[in-house]
């Protein structure tokens, strides 16, 4: 699906994205990636939703977002709270969606400046 951006924010934004894929600023990607405005398109070392680990989530502390949003594929998956308990202590919500929705959600947010981080997760894991 195609995205219309529009929108007083900066950095990057997703333009489009598929079932094993997401096009940040005309550049597909696939995979499980993370994203943020100001820093584009960052590495994300798991893409199994049941392989995540508290120390994922640990990482993205020092690039001090207000929120992260988790895209866990075509379904909707909601992370045990262990995960997320090191972006709570320091105040930072964690939202988990489907990817689609993630994609959305992220480009609104940038939009309005805020500091956002998306993290992917593949719907269709590519050999």
């Amino acid at each position: 699906m195609k995205l219309h951006v529009e929108g007083a924010g900066i950095g990057s934004r997703i333009t489009a994205y598929g079932e094993d894929w997401i096009e940040v600023d005309r550049v597909r990607h696939q995979g499980a990636l993370a994203l943020m405005p100001e820093q584009g398109v960052m590495p994300w070392p798991e893409a199994q939703f049941e392989a995540l680990t508290s120390a994922h989530f640990d990482g993205l502390i020092e690039l001090q977002p207000d929120v992260v949003l988790l895209g866990t594929g075509a379904r909707l998956k909601f992370p045990h709270p262990r995960l997320v308990a090191g972006l709570a202590a320091v105040r930072v919500g964690v939202e988990a969606m489907d990817t689609a929705a993630a994609c959305r959600t992220y480009n609104v947010l940038a939009g309005e400046g805020r500091r956002v981080i998306a993290v992917f997760l593949p719907t269709v894991l590519v050999p």
